[in-house]
């Protein structure tokens, strides 16, 4: 399996950016996926998940400004991110995962493809 993102960039606060993240490989509809992402000297963190059903959740940081989605025709997921701050500068990462349950859908270590991430800059 592989995983491609992109539609990272440079935007202004308040500003918006969709990223995408395509997966090859197998089947996407039999995934869950996730976003992380992780700020330079920082750790990776959650950002938000879609399950193989269409139910999300999202850490509570990104509440009401992100929004994930996911095309099982294009086996794509994505990740809209609306009225962005600085502290949303960071590499995002995308993941997919076959066995993410609801006790561990927030770990790392349920999802088991990565793509290589994407950079967001959002500056002030």
């Amino acid at each position: 399996v592989q995983l491609q993102a992109s539609g990272g960039g440079l935007v202004q606060a308040g500003g918006s950016l969709r990223l995408s993240c395509a997966i090859s490989g197998r089947t996407f509809s039999s995934y869950a996926a996730a976003w992380f992402r992780q700020a330079p000297g920082m750790e990776r963190n959650f950002v938000g998940a879609i399950n193989r059903s269409g139910g999300k959740i999202y850490n509570d940081p990104v509440k009401g400004r992100f929004t994930i989605s996911r095309d099982n025709a294009r086996n794509t997921v994505y990740l809209q991110m609306d009225s962005l701050k600085p502290e949303d500068t960071a590499v995002y990462y995308c993941a997919v995962g076959a066995s993410v349950i609801s006790s561990n859908v927030r770990s790392q270590s349920a999802y088991a493809y990565w793509g290589l991430g994407t950079q967001v800059t959002v500056s002030s």
